[in-house]
């Protein structure tokens, strides 16, 4: 599952090939929460509510980029590191 990018201790990963709807993983403390990448909410899994709004920040500033690369793996091709978070 490659890391598409990192920032304050919170790791973005999309698996190759994974299931509908498209989304991506947020790891941050060994807790672990999905996103769907078109509406930012939690499909599964929980993170602290400070990093969920990092990620959230995160995501919202590159949808296009995450939807591209959900495009990518379900090919499966490599993933683009997407900027992290400043």
């Amino acid at each position: 599952m490659p890391t598409i990018s990192e920032f304050f201790g919170i790791l973005i990963r999309m698996y190759w090939d994974d299931h509908p709807p498209p989304h991506f993983h947020a790891l941050y403390g060994g807790l672990e929460a999905q996103y769907n990448i078109l509406t930012l909410d939690v499909i599964h899994g929980k993170l602290p509510r400070r990093a969920h709004a990092l990620v959230v920040e995160w995501a919202s500033l590159h949808k296009d980029e995450l939807m591209k690369n959900w495009e990518r793996c379900q090919v499966p091709a490599p993933a683009v590191p997407i900027d992290p978070l400043e």
